[in-house]
């Protein structure tokens, strides 16, 4: 991939362990940087995971956080700088997804989702901003972000929540820190569901397919190298995102 080098560089990815932030912790290993790989209870994937990039001839480390709990989440920059001596890229991919209609969302459970799906990517990134000084911060969205999500409300308000964020953060942080987002759309089926549940979707997408979690994590390292771009959002959803604003 064109643009500057990565390798040396770290990256502390979030929600590592599994799905598209494993994805994404290889891509940026394949281009040289090492990684952080955090997790919160996925202590036999982040294993495997460091054993991966290990043989990817980059450095690794683990750290465990729970972003319910804000003592484990206001502590990870540091407990990561301590580890790798340094971060040059932070990439807040970690989330909950609990099913919740409109009807049925509580006020406990809103804050729940906006506590880990907002608000520790944003205290992760200002103290990122704050201690490392320099860099690229890398958001994962939801490409319903410019529509809603009916079946997970607290969820789809929390990318919101988070989707500002990332405006207001590439204002506040230029021109030290590049501050971006990638929304997917059909990627992987939601935790429970079989392959065959986004197989009977793509239809609903305008290229008329699903995407991998591997053309999420392209998109992570394409702004992670880019120089000249920030308050950016990419939208990596076979076209989904302009159908669901066609229809209103």
């Amino acid at each position: 991939m064109s643009g500057k080098s990565l390798a040396g560089k770290t990256a502390l990815v979030t929600g590592a362990a599994k799905r598209i932030g494993r994805a994404i912790s290889i891509a940026l290993a394949d281009e040289g940087a090492n990684i952080i790989v955090h997790y919160r209870g996925s202590e036999e994937e982040a294993r495997e995971l460091l054993n991966e990039l290990a043989r990817r001839g980059v450095k690794s480390w683990d750290v465990k956080a729970d972003f319910e709990k804000p003592g484990e989440y206001e502590s990870l920059i540091h407990r990561a700088l301590d580890l790798a001596g340094g971060i040059d890229i932070l990439v807040n991919s970690a989330s909950i997804f609990p099913p919740e209609k409109l009807d049925e969302v509580t006020l406990a459970g809103l804050m729940t989702n906006i506590e880990v799906n907002a608000w520790a990517p944003f205290v992760l990134s200002r103290d990122f901003a704050s201690l490392a000084g320099k860099g690229h911060i890398v958001n994962i969205l939801d490409s319903r972000i410019n529509d809603a999500d009916w079946n997970h409300v607290g969820y789809i308000l929390s990318k919101h929540v988070l989707s500002k964020m990332t405006d207001m953060m590439a204002i506040a942080y230029a021109p030290e820190i590049a501050v971006n987002a990638v929304a997917p759309g059909l990627i992987l089926p939601p935790p429970g569901k079989d392959q065959e549940y986004i197989e009977r979707l793509k239809n609903t997408v305008p290229l008329k397919k699903h995407g991998e979690a591997d053309d999420i994590a392209d998109a992570v390292v394409f702004l992670a190298k880019s120089s000249f771009i920030t308050g950016e959002v990419i939208y990596v959803d076979g076209g989904r995102h302009l159908k669901e604003y066609s229809n209103g």
